[in-house]
């Protein structure tokens, strides 16, 4: 038998991929982003395929960043405004499952898309096999990052005036690690080196942000509901 704070955490993620999918334009804003701004960047700078394959990785982890901020400053607001936040929260640990759900949730319907368009865009770039399965892996490890720090800043600035410009002020500076180890990692397989030491820090960054974002989260939820 399941334990009730597994199944709640279910039921919340069950919950939210289902109210996005009613708001199917507000779901596919991030991923309509990342396609076009990923596919702008070699018609701006050029065909040369040098060129390109040196700015790929931080042009395509830059924009998936900005893709996964799109959708982060909504991400509590409705149930904050209507009262369902807080009653959602009454149950001991309710504040921190919503913290796990509604980041997964996130992660699901943002981040998961941009691992898989990534490696086809890539190819626009003329980026190798190898490089491409880099890629998609230090997105598929540091995307569910990006989807921890934004519900974390949501949680933190919810109910502030211009809360959505303060959240990208507070998320954008944490995400700079993720950003650096993920074109690093690339970097590297391009120079013929070994990425093995940029997926480690990959690696402790997303098991530090597992650990420490969500209960950060649900404590700004808290103050925030009270």
């Amino acid at each position: 038998m399941r334990a009730p704070s597994v199944d709640l955490y279910a039921a919340l993620y069950r919950r939210d991929l289902r109210l996005a999918m009613r708001r199917k334009a507000d779901a596919l804003l991030p991923v309509g982003f990342f396609v076009i701004a990923v596919a702008l960047f070699p018609l701006g700078v050029g065909p040369e395929p040098q060129t390109l394959r040196q700015i790929a990785p931080g042009v395509i982890w830059v924009c998936a960043l900005l893709a996964a901020m799109l959708s982060v400053a909504q991400l509590y607001t409705t149930d904050y405004t209507d009262g369902t936040l807080e009653q959602l929260m009454i149950a001991g640990d309710g504040a921190l499952l919503i913290a796990y759900a509604r980041a997964a949730a996130h992660w699901t319907l943002t981040g998961l898309p941009l691992v898989i368009a990534a490696p086809l865009f890539g190819l626009m770039f003329d980026l190798a096999p190898a490089s491409l399965a880099v890629l998609a892996a230090t997105l598929l490890l540091g995307t569910p990052v990006l989807s921890l720090l934004g519900s974390f800043g949501a949680a933190l600035t919810l109910g502030l005036r211009s809360g959505g410009v303060l959240l990208i002020l507070i998320v954008l500076p944490l995400a700079v690690p993720a950003l650096i180890f993920g074109t690093g990692a690339v970097a590297a397989v391009e120079a013929g080196q070994s990425a093995a030491p940029h997926f480690s820090l990959l690696g402790a960054l997303l098991i530090g942000a597992l650990l420490a974002l969500p209960p950060a989260t649900a404590a700004a939820l808290r103050i925030a509901v009270e």
